[in-house]
């Protein structure tokens, strides 16, 4: 098992030996390259196998969403015949996205992810790629909706009424430790990680098997009969629609978690190729099972009116309210193993971006003293994620916590799915050929499904539908676009206007760490 938390020591390292200005270097093969120097990796440091490649996947995928949104997407759609097609809609993007990323993968079996694609296919302007992945990493709180959900089960199991405060207090000291964990304890950290996901996968299985149960019956309450008129009420605003898909997409994020760790998996192209499908068809098939579970076992206005802690709503029917209480517990401790996933990753993305010299200060945020472990990419990930968590009211931040991560994830799809079809056509300019094909209908599907996340949020919803109690309905898209736009601004200072000021250059060179064999892009400063 530790292998498998090993995989995310570096997933942000972009390991690309392209140069965003060489338009003519090509990537076929599985990543080989003209000017490839990938066989001057350590062999001996490629860790991980099928196995743990799809446990890395699945541990990301399944996290709170799918105990948090299931009551959010059924008050959305208005049905429960609907609710299921909306997971059933979002498990068809991400199994699209999947097949897009595992082909980009595939051709660049390096860690790095979609900042190696972006970079590969948009060369020009120079670096500007990079600036707008830099924002993204650095301006989202992945860790702090995880954190909020912590919150709610643990006040839920000790009977106490949320408020603002309580829950927000909570929510904190649970990212707070997870920052301290992994900051001062990194072994002790990846173990807890570990035991957690054991925790997290049974309660899921839990679930699912005494769903089975409840259909036929067995239940402390009576049977809620949610499947005799499954499509009463449906809606038919589009807003609600693609706010419900956001839900779902949260709740699938994931699928490319592998990508990540390439340069640290054997046989990467064989081992992704097996373990995306493997693992996104696993968590569709446990997803639809506890969806049904719930609705077999809760009155729909139970589950609408349980909102996020409706898992604990559910175990109260299927248990009793005594084994409700208790194991609300286990789906807090679920929660906290994601928090603690999340920013253990999200913390090394940002050394990352040190190591290569991107951010300023960089040896700061490179460093891995003086624990050994990256205090200052984790600190950033902590100080952004709790502005995030405390900055909304009451009764909203689950939901723009959720949203406004969401809505940038699928501006940055837009832009890999745009690239591949790119790379697809004829006259591109970049050679092209991978061990895996998504195919371009897969690859417009993932395309479209995207822009359509980015632009239907902007269609107002009818009265009482907005998503948020207190807040404007556009606001996660307002900020999420704030966020892209906010890597615009500091490429534009980073690569434009400081070096014009300094009379220098940025290079990105190729460089081959002596320590584990992995290649990394450095940015260094030449003088004009």
């Amino acid at each position: 098992m530790f292998k498998l938390f090993r995989s995310q020591l570096n997933p942000g390292s972009p390991a690309a030996s392209v140069s965003p200005q060489s338009p003519k270097e090509s990537y076929h093969g599985g990543g080989a390259t003209e000017v490839d120097t990938s066989a001057a990796r350590s062999e001996s440091k490629r860790e991980i196998g099928v196995f743990s490649a799809i446990f890395l996947i699945f541990n990301r995928m399944v996290g709170t969403g799918i105990f948090a949104t299931p009551s959010a997407i059924l008050a959305l759609s208005g049905s429960v015949g609907l609710s299921l097609f909306i997971w059933v809609a979002g498990m068809v993007i991400a199994a699209a996205g999947m097949a897009v990323y595992l082909e980009f993968g595939t051709g660049i079996p390096r860690n790095g992810g979609e900042k190696n694609y972006l970079e590969f296919v948009y060369r020009r302007p120079k670096y500007l790629a990079t600036g707008f992945y830099t924002g993204y990493v650095v301006l989202l709180g992945w860790a702090g909706s995880n954190s909020v959900i912590f919150g709610e089960y643990i006040l839920n199991a000790a009977e106490v009424k949320v408020n603002r405060w309580n829950q927000r207090g909570i929510g904190l000291a649970c990212i707070t430790t997870a920052f301290l964990i992994h900051g001062l304890a990194l072994k002790w950290g990846l173990r807890l990680q570990n035991l957690l996901g054991i925790i997290k996968l049974s309660v899921v299985l839990l679930i699912v098997v005494s769903g089975w149960a409840a259909l036929g019956g067995a239940l402390k309450v009576d049977k809620p009969h949610n499947f005799d008129n499954a499509f009463a009420g449906t809606t038919g605003s589009a807003y609600d629609i693609v706010t419900a898909l956001y839900n779902v997409i949260w709740s699938y994020i994931g699928y490319s978690n592998a990508n990540y760790a390439l340069s640290e998996t054997k046989n990467p192209v064989r081992t992704l190729k097996i373990a995306a499908p493997v693992a996104l068809i696993s968590v569709a098939i446990i997803y639809m099972f506890v969806n049904i579970a719930y609705f077999a076992a809760v009155p729909k206005a139970d589950i609408l009116s349980s909102g996020r802690i409706l898992a604990a709503s559910y175990f109260e029917n299927v248990f009793g309210t005594s084994a409700g209480r208790a194991l609300s517990v286990f789906v807090a401790l679920s929660a906290f193993g994601n928090v603690l996933s999340v920013i253990f990753s999200q913390g090394r993305l940002v050394q990352e971006l040190g190591r290569e010299g991107i951010l300023p200060y960089s040896s700061f945020w490179a460093s891995n003293r003086p624990f050994n472990a990256p205090l200052a990419g984790l600190w950033e990930h902590w100080l952004v994620s709790v502005i995030i968590m405390l900055a909304p009211p009451p009764g909203d931040a689950y939901n723009f916590i959720l949203n406004v991560i969401s809505y940038p994830l699928a501006i940055v799809n837009v832009f890999v799915a745009a690239g591949l079809l790119y790379l697809y056509l004829p006259n591109s300019k970049i050679k092209w050929s991978p061990p895996f094909r998504a195919s371009w209908p897969v690859a417009l599907l993932f395309l479209l499904s995207n822009v359509y996340l980015v632009i239907a949020p902007f269609i107002p919803p009818k009265a009482g539908q907005n998503v948020y109690k207190s807040l404007p309905y556009y606001l996660h898209c307002a900020v999420g676009m704030g966020i892209i736009a906010a890597g615009g601004v500091y490429w534009l200072i980073w690569a434009i206007v400081l070096p014009r000021v300094g009379k220098y250059e940025l290079v990105r060179e190729t460089r081959v760490d002596p320590m584990d064999g992995w290649e990394r892009s450095i940015f260094s400063k030449r003088k004009l």
